[in-house]
């Protein structure tokens, strides 16, 4: 987060892309913003040649680990929310308050979403006689030790905002030169974070001003331990000297809500993995999921990869209005397992060509994280193998787990899957067999966070399926067939496309079982389920919309368009 400031005090660096304003105050904040020289090109050779080398020295634990900063903190890379992305300086206690409540409601809590996290423009505009900073008294009529309350009385911590400059990148009095005044602010006041910023500085070094904070932290008068996450926006290769200085570093520019920015990020970021371990993390800015300005399929991707680089995961969308389908991502344990996973290494690139790019995270207990995301518009079929990934020779095989849809499959070694255009398939893979043919599961829709059901416990042939409150009854409970069927109710009736019809819009029914082809269906990577017939996708219809996820709307076959409506996950 930056704002223009006088050439004095900075030099103004070109961005790696535009970012739209959301607020008055982001469109000041954004206004020039400082970012580190250019990317680094190199030649295609020199690119494939350093891959490799930080892949073989990664998987075989012989590359350089992170010094991390001795304070105890963030062994795993910190969870939460921060305000900034979705509110910018309209930030004030009750909004904060309300994404506690919701993070303890929804279970984020319980997941690993802990801090929550006050951005820029929370305190007044001077500061005290003493020289102390002010928190704004309309924003927070309980000041910030009223709101740490609050949050710690959910179980949660508290994270603040602060600026190594004169002014914060909106203006407000900043820490340099109060260092340790603010810390013991901070600390008395019960923060348990502080976020950074590099705004309107004297000219000195990130490193010096955040090492000067540093031991402020260190040294605060009430012996609180405080996570220090610097904002250096990726300026003075932080990541060559963050581990000792701070917990987290920013490694670019800001994000904003949109593809092209996540890709940007991704591209940066992904580069940097022998830098990151426990107690100290690369951070590619907090996360895009939910602020409505890319796909879920791109919002899915976002998550996966930043949860296969071991990031921390700071939400930044207005939370307590989640949509379901926003839910289902941000809530994906299985997801958030490997990038808290104790081990602390953060994924490499295995492979990058056309835009079709494998990233492998070994994780502890032998297994490995696998991403295959695919950079262009169009589906593309992503491959590479278990040994490339740095798993083990097995001749039992290996299971791959798919994060997203769980649906388990074997391999004798290829790890391959059909990815559409933007999209992520995330696979833990590991040495064994296993497979999803022959189980039992409900199906859940991302787009409702309700079940596929059998309308009304009937078994008639012809009965509706819809969906419905997740229950745990026989009426939602599906059998995968090594056919590709889906039988209910023990086996004896069958998932059917009405009429055997192959059209958008066909009803889909209970039937009995008859080995049918409009029964048939592929349960693919992506987490959509087709009919083996029609090609077309199981769809909640009129899902895109909240109106379409209520209890009771049938299912139909759709054209497959990537829509969370159309994405479901074995439970």
């Amino acid at each position: 987060m930056r704002l223009h400031m006088p050439r004095a005090l900075r030099l103004a660096r070109p961005l790696p892309q535009p970012r739209e304003p959301r607020s008055a105050c982001d469109s000041i904040r954004t206004g020039s913003r400082r970012k580190s020289a250019g990317r680094r090109t190199g030649t295609a050779v020199g690119t494939v040649l350093a891959l490799l080398a930080a892949l073989v020295g990664y998987v075989l634990g012989t590359a350089p680990q992170a010094a991390a900063l001795p304070n105890g903190l963030a062994l795993t890379p910190p969870m939460g929310w921060n305000s900034w992305n979705k509110f910018g300086c309209n930030v004030t206690e009750q909004k904060v308050e309300s994404v506690a409540d919701y993070l303890v409601s929804s279970g984020l809590a319980a997941a690993g979403y802990a801090y929550v996290d006050i951005d820029d423009c929370w305190m007044a505009g001077s500061r005290d006689s003493a020289g102390r900073l002010v928190p704004d008294p309309v924003k927070f009529p309980n000041g910030i030790s009223g709101t740490a309350a609050y949050v710690h009385n959910k179980g949660l911590k508290l994270g603040i905002y602060e600026s190594a400059g004169t002014k914060t990148c909106a203006g407000y009095p900043g820490s340099l030169g109060h260092e340790q005044t603010d810390a013991n602010s901070f600390a008395s006041w019960g923060v348990d974070l502080l976020k950074y910023d590099n705004c309107n500085d004297d000219g000195t070094s990130a490193q010096q001003r955040d090492t000067t904070m540093r031991n402020a932290l260190a040294n605060n008068s009430s012996g609180r331990a405080i996570v220090f996450s610097l904002c250096e926006w990726g300026v003075d290769n932080v990541w060559t000297w963050g581990a000792g200085v701070g917990n987290m570093w920013r490694t670019t520019g800001d994000i904003n809500d949109s593809y092209g920015s996540l890709l940007s990020i991704f591209h940066a970021n992904v580069k940097l993995a022998q830098y990151a371990g426990p107690g100290g993390w690369n951070d590619p800015d907090m996360l895009e999921v939910g602020n409505g300005g890319m796909s879920f399929t791109e919002d899915r991707s976002e998550f996966s990869l930043w949860a296969e680089m071991a990031a921390p995961l700071i939400t930044g969308n207005d939370l307590p209005n989640s949509s379901a389908a926003t839910a289902s991502i941000l809530g994906n344990r299985d997801v958030i397992a490997v990038d808290q996973d104790a081990l602390g290494k953060q994924g490499v690139q295995v492979s990058s060509t056309g835009g079709l790019d494998v990233l492998a995270k070994p994780l502890s207990g032998g297994d490995v994280s696998v991403a295959l995301f695919n950079e262009n518009s169009g589906a593309a079929t992503i491959s590479t193998t278990a040994s490339a990934v740095g798993l083990p020779a097995s001749s039992s095989g290996y299971s791959l787990n798919n994060l997203w849809s769980h649906v388990k499959t074997t391999t004798s070694g290829a790890i391959s899957a059909t990815v559409p255009g933007h999209a992520t398939v995330l696979f833990r893979v590991s040495t064994g067999s296993a497979t999803s043919t022959g189980t039992t599961h409900t199906l859940v829709g991302a787009s409702s966070g309700r079940c596929l059901d059998a309308y009304d416990n009937q078994t008639a042939p012809g009965t509706k399926i819809q969906i419905w409150d997740c229950n745990g009854g026989t009426n939602q409970k599906a059998t995968l067939t090594a056919a590709g069927e889906l039988r209910l109710y023990g086996g004896t009736q069958c998932l059917d496309a009405t009429g055997a019809a192959t059209t958008a819009g066909t009803k889909v029914e209970l039937w009995t079982c008859n080995g049918g082809s409009n029964q048939q269906w592929r349960l693919n990577s992506d987490g959509t389920i087709t009919g083996v017939q029609s090609g077309l996708c199981l769809d909640v219809t009129g899902g895109d919309q909240p109106s379409g996820n209520v209890n009771g709307t049938q299912l139909e076959l759709w054209n497959c368009n990537g829509g969370a409506n159309q994405q479901w996950r074995l439970n």
